[in-house]
């Protein structure tokens, strides 16, 4: 029976979605994750990161959030924004927000999370037509197995930004099929631009395999040499102006990485080839592996592709070629460090891993675009199989008694399927057709519904996780709403943190934020001052101290119970609320000049003074004792100081003036800390390499004077020298009424903007207690504005007493270039667009002979 027509791309589409959702849907309720079940999906930077951006972005739509595009003033006490919505929420998708409501920001990303996802399948679909003709409903099959990848379902799902480079891929191939037929050359680069928009670091991955597809497509197609460098020009040109059109957005999240601070330095280490070959089969998972699973239908399909008789030669081995070339790129270090912009990536390292994906689905479907594989090519596929599963089982990623049996069912069904197809098209009876399709696409969807739900529980039982909002979140955000006064003084979430960014999850103005592009300086002066960390420096947290409450005008300052959900530290019993400080305004007026973060010194509490420019604080000489009352051994690692362990309690013994407020600096140290006889305890969470405990208060020094600290360690941990300070809060009073005295009278803020009306005859420097990162300028009355001067770290104005007033706006760094490099490319667009309709209006009025 002779091959039927093409179908229509539309009703692929529509199936490669309707299947992408509802085996996403199914896998969740099947793990009983959210929201089908119990357990959370926020798993990882998604809770951290991706959700709390994404209810950022839902206050800049509704007008709620404090700050803008420019500037947000809710995070590490001002932070740029355009970087991290470039990098966070700049998918066309993200605006969907808008519709739901704010307490139901999980269920918003999560449905964006399921269109991104079926919108990726459905553009998989939409190619393959358009590659090669072939059964409508095979093409929406296959966009569905690309979609549903191993990629996605393992790694992708819970990173919300690179299922944009999941869709970014086929729709690129499709813009360099319009560049070989020259056609849409303007939508071709409205694509490419929204690609890199969206997520321009999956989008750079998906641009470079959709140029691999382009040359194979021009090496197979039938053109001379001058129609071939004709259409690589166009694409070449279309991918110019498409990027060069995002560049206002691509160029500022470069300008924010180098002002980042930096990250890890991670060395290569390929996997090993039987892990690498388990991740081809169902329900395997691993967090450093690549996941290449597309499921036994198109595995099969690809594999049966050399061998497949209808297909001409050079189709054959061109994608079967492509496909290994791409697979040994992920393998070798220099193509591994290309693929990731030359920069091996914190936590998984082959975040490239879709576009294997793609190949082996475009492969399977020229392997049955041409007519189903005959029964040799069958026969050699399952061989190839049969040999993937043997080399795989000798990986520990492979369970005998689960992957195995599933892998054996999935191949026997698609085995099946391509069989009968085969008979059906070779002119047999068409009942077989029906049989076929149900066999074919009832495999698909009950492994990719075994992996997507075997890929959530075993990534909830792995990674760290979060609640999705709820109870605690609510009554923070109505606490911090009640007591904001912005700009009068901030309103700090607290200490107690629910997630890496509550600043943007609940309100409030704090020191908390957690992005990659955490600015060096931010970091860097917070640390010194005290506060702690997780990844790495990266996520700045909340920093619960009545000095620099005071430098950085936090008047008022929420106190949450441990987050329940986390189980780090045992309930208290305690409630949600507020406490409220008498604090200088956001400018402050000092009579010294200022100086860098590096003038900084080893002690928080020295630091701490020099930004408040007042001596508040006693550090006593201390005593510290093990659980036997012996000394402790001093630290053998770049951790200085004496080590403290379990079990049992260690102590800290000093002598401070009494009715002094104690703290205790222990970065390294993880447990709880209490002074004999208190109530509450103070709570340090560390761990070598990622985190670093905040400095905590740990309650008034008794009248005699001696101060007992009790330690409870949960690990092996370091206490430094001078890791007591004892804070006199009548210097601590006096100091902040000199500021108020001398500060600014009246401070306004908009998004990049702070203007300030200081005292006449005001000299010395003007502090703005914000995080001097790049792109500040400032003027004092009149003057022009000048990049803006550091002071420990913080924005600062030199004043010479004539000036009452001044002004600092944040110029986004790299904005201005990426701004020209994008109206060039607009330009040059409407300008080829215009010759193009001139050209086409003269043939049509001058038609040749």
């Amino acid at each position: 029976m002779p091959r039927r027509p093409a179908g229509p791309a539309g009703p692929a589409a529509l199936l490669a979605a309707a299947l992408t959702i509802a085996v996403l849907c199914a896998g969740d309720i099947i793990a009983r994750s959210y929201p089908f079940g119990f357990r959370t999906r926020n798993v990882n930077d998604l809770g951290n990161q991706y959700v709390p951006f994404h209810a950022h972005l839902w206050d800049l739509l509704h007008g709620r959030a404090d700050g803008g595009l420019f500037v947000n003033w809710q995070s590490g006490y001002g932070s740029s924004f355009l970087p991290d919505l470039g990098t966070y929420v700049s998918s066309p998708f993200a605006l969907l927000v808008g519709v739901f409501p704010r307490d139901e920001i999980d269920l918003a990303v999560y449905v964006i999370t399921l269109l991104k996802v079926a919108s990726a399948g459905a553009a998989m679909a939409w190619l393959l037509l358009r590659m090669r003709p072939g059964r409508w409903w095979a093409a929406g099959l296959l966009g569905a197995s690309y979609a549903l990848c191993g990629w996605t379902l393992a790694t992708s799902i819970y990173n919300t930004m690179w299922l944009d480079g999941l869709l970014a891929l086929p729709l690129l191939c499709l813009v360099g099929e319009w560049a070989l037929n020259d056609r849409r050359r303007a939508l071709g680069v409205v694509i490419v631009a929204l690609a890199w928009i969206a997520n321009f670091y999956t989008a750079y991955m998906a641009t470079l395999a959709a140029g691999l597809v382009v040359l194979l497509r021009l090496w197979l197609a039938d053109l001379d040499r001058r129609q071939r460098l004709a259409a690589a020009g166009r694409a070449v040109l279309t991918m110019a102006l498409g990027v060069g059109l995002a560049a206002p957005l691509v160029v500022v999240v470069y300008f924010g990485t180098k002002h980042a601070y930096p990250g890890v330095v991670r060395t290569f280490v390929p996997s090993p080839t039987e892990d690498m070959v388990a991740r081809l089969l169902p329900t395997t998972y691993s967090f450093g592996t690549p996941a290449i699973y597309v499921g036994t239908t198109a595995l099969l399909l690809a594999l049966a592709l050399p061998f497949h008789r209808k297909v001409p030669r050079r189709v054959r081995y061109g994608w079967t070629l492509l496909a290994v070339a791409v697979a040994l790129s992920f393998q070798w270090g220099p193509t591994h460090l290309l693929w990731h912009a030359f920069s091996t990536p914190n936590g998984s390292s082959y975040r490239q891993t879709f576009v294997l994906c793609g190949m082996l689905v475009i492969a399977a479907w020229h392997a049955l675009a041409y007519g189903p594989p005959g029964r040799r090519a069958l026969a050699a596929a399952g061989g190839l199989l049969a040999l993937i599963i043997a080399v795989a089982s000798r990986s520990a990623l492979t369970d005998r008694s689960f992957v195995l049996p599933l892998t054996l069912l999935a191949a026997a069904g698609a085995l099946c399927g391509l069989v009968l197809l085969a008979r059906h098209d070779s002119g047999r009876k068409t009942v077989l057709a029906g049989l076929a399709v149900t066999l074919l696409i009832g495999t698909q969807v009950g492994e990719a519904t075994a992996t997507s739900a075997v890929a959530t529980r075993l990534r909830f039982g792995h990674l760290d996780d979060y609640a999705p909002w709820g109870p605690r979140q609510q009554q923070q955000a109505d606490a911090i709403a009640e007591a904001d006064g912005w700009p009068k003084y901030r309103t700090d979430p607290g200490r107690e943190q629910t997630v890496g960014n509550d600043p943007l999850m609940v309100g409030g103005q704090g020191a908390q934020y957690y992005s990659s592009l955490t600015s060096d300086v931010l970091s860097r002066t917070l640390i010194a001052l005290g506060d702690g960390y997780t990844s790495r420096g990266r996520n700045i947290q909340s920093l619960d101290n009545a000095v620099t409450d005071a430098i950085f005008s936090v008047g008022a300052r929420v106190h949450s119970p441990p987050d329940p959900h986390q189980g780090w530290f045992p309930q208290d019993g305690t409630k949600v609320t507020v406490s409220r400080e008498d604090v200088p305004p956001l400018v402050t007026v000092r009579p010294t000049a200022g100086a860098n973060v590096s003038a900084f010194g080893p002690s928080p509490y020295r630091n701490q003074e020099l930004l408040l420019g007042a001596r508040v604080y006693t550090v006593p000489p201390i005593t510290v004792r093990t659980p036997a009352g012996k000394p402790p051994p001093r630290s053998s690692d770049s951790r200085s100081g004496l080590r403290v362990n379990g079990p049992g309690r260690s102590t800290i013994t000093a002598t401070c003036q009494a009715g002094s407020e104690a703290y205790l600096w222990a970065p390294h140290f993880s447990g709880t800390a209490s002074i004999t006889g208190a109530q509450t305890p103070g709570r340090f969470r560390s761990d070598p390499g990622t985190k670093i405990a905040a400095i905590e208060p740990l309650g008034t020094v008794p009248a005699s004077g001696r101060l007992r600290i009790e330690l409870s360690p949960n690990r092996p941990g370091v206490v430094p020298e001078g890791a007591v300070g004892c804070l006199d809060t009548g210097r601590l009073r006096a100091a902040v009424d000199q500021l108020k005295a001398t500060g600014a009278t009246k401070v306004s803020v908009s998004d990049g903007t702070i203007r300030a009306e200081l005292p006449p005859g005001s000299k010395g420097t003007a502090v703005v207690a914000a995080p001097r990162i790049a792109g500040w300028r400032c003027a004092a009355g009149d003057a022009d504005a000048v990049p803006a001067k550091q002071y420990y770290g913080l924005i600062a104005v030199p004043l010479d007493g004539s000036s009452t007033s001044l002004t600092c706006t944040f110029h986004t760094p790299g904005l201005r270039l990426g701004g020209a490099v994008g109206a060039a490319s607009l330009l040059t667009l409407i300008a080829l667009s215009v010759l193009a309709a001139v050209r086409r209006r003269r043939a049509h009025h001058h038609p040749s002979a």
